[in-house]
């Protein structure tokens, strides 16, 4: 994997951009639309991004969510995976404690069968949800998130992906598969090659472990904004050469939305800040319309929450999307800019990434 692991990791900026562009889908679910469409609509941008030199496509694992369709990033990439032939397909990612490591080595050993040298496998400390979900996910209520156990669970990941358990221990007669060990069985043409691991944070503690581990990080700004720029330079202070990068690669999350009237891009992002308004008030649902956003009276707790929320969202026209873009990137240093565009509709969020590949001049294919 060493050989090519940095040049699938590091994209190329297409057009004017300064870095690669790529895309974060959450799957939303509007009101009045169901779930089938909205993962059709995910299959629309793949092939937008694919064909309009987007680097990579990640989808995020949410749970108890009803306005977001991403419970199983792997069933998705599957889908994503027959349609697409080019683009970089992963996880934005997997919850890591969520899962026993075996079974996300065979999940992604699968997509790797699947799609060769283009997934990633980008892994998150956090449970995605609510701890009463998480407990259920996990058929405990001990939730292990804690900074011994996180590591301890990669380290085991990393081995099942690349099976290389040492001499006498417990698993070293376990295999992924598919994986390497059908490489080295007799007969065996399979290729050695495995999806790059990614960490995934929103605050420090996965940044310097993505260092310590020479690994390549992913921030999640659109979320997290007052954390971005502490935790890449924790990153890049900690970060020590490793097999699969030499230097620091960090990309960050950033919740933007073209439209082709302003004023429709702020009709937009009130609904989807109401919609964050519920969720953080224990009230998850679909993401409302426009009108219905428009309709509902904010307190002044919540106003002051969707100021909050919507000054860390890129929005208006395809122009000063552009240019709000490039002022988070000089402002950060982020080797690469991963959008991902909430809206209520399919339609708002797929011509989002149209006009933001023409305006950086991204060629078509």
């Amino acid at each position: 994997m060493a050989a090519d692991a940095a040049e699938e990791i590091r994209g190329t900026a297409r057009g004017t951009a300064p870095v690669p562009l790529s895309v974060l889908d959450l799957v939303t679910v509007g009101a009045g639309r169901t779930a089938t469409e909205a993962l059709r609509t995910g299959v629309d941008i793949a092939r937008l991004a694919e064909n309009r030199g987007f680097h990579r496509y990640w989808v995020a694992e949410h749970h108890s969510m009803p306005g977001v369709a991403s419970s199983s990033p792997a069933v998705i990439l599957a889908q994503l995976a027959a349609h697409t032939e080019r683009i970089r397909l992963g996880s934005g990612g997997v919850m890591l404690p969520n899962h026993a490591p075996l079974v996300i080595a065979e999940q992604f050993g699968t997509l790797e069968a699947m799609a060769p040298g283009r997934v990633d496998l980008g892994l998150g400390r956090a449970p995605g949800t609510d701890g009463a979900t998480a407990a259920a996910l996990r058929r405990t209520d001990r939730l292990n998130e804690g900074a011994d156990d996180f590591p301890q669970q990669l380290a085991e990941l990393i081995r099942f992906l690349d099976d290389d358990f040492p001499d006498g221990h417990p698993y070293g007669r376990i295999h992924a598969v598919p994986g390497p060990v059908q490489a080295t069985s007799p007969g065996g043409v399979q290729s050695t090659h495995r999806p790059p691991v990614w960490l995934l944070g929103s605050s420090g503690f996965s940044a310097r472990l993505a260092g310590t581990l020479g690994l390549p990080f992913a921030f999640a700004h659109h979320f997290s904004a007052q954390n971005t720029v502490p935790a890449l330079d924790l990153y890049r202070d900690s970060f020590r050469p490793s097999a699969v990068l030499d230097a620091p690669y960090a990309l960050i999350g950033v919740s933007a939305l073209a439209t082709d009237d302003e004023k429709e891009a702020r009709r937009q992002v009130l609904a989807a800040a109401l919609n964050m308004v519920r969720l953080r008030t224990g009230r998850p649902g679909l993401v409302p319309t426009p009108e219905e956003a428009e309709a509902y009276d904010f307190s002044p707790m919540e106003e002051e929450f969707v100021r909050s929320w919507n000054a860390n969202v890129v929005h208006g026209t395809a122009d000063e999307v552009r240019s709000g873009l490039d002022d988070l990137q000089k402002r950060t240093g982020a080797d690469e800019l991963m959008i991902t565009a909430n809206a209520h509709g399919g339609d708002v969020r797929l011509r989002s990434y149209e006009l933001i590949a023409d305006a950086y001049g991204l060629p078509a294919a």
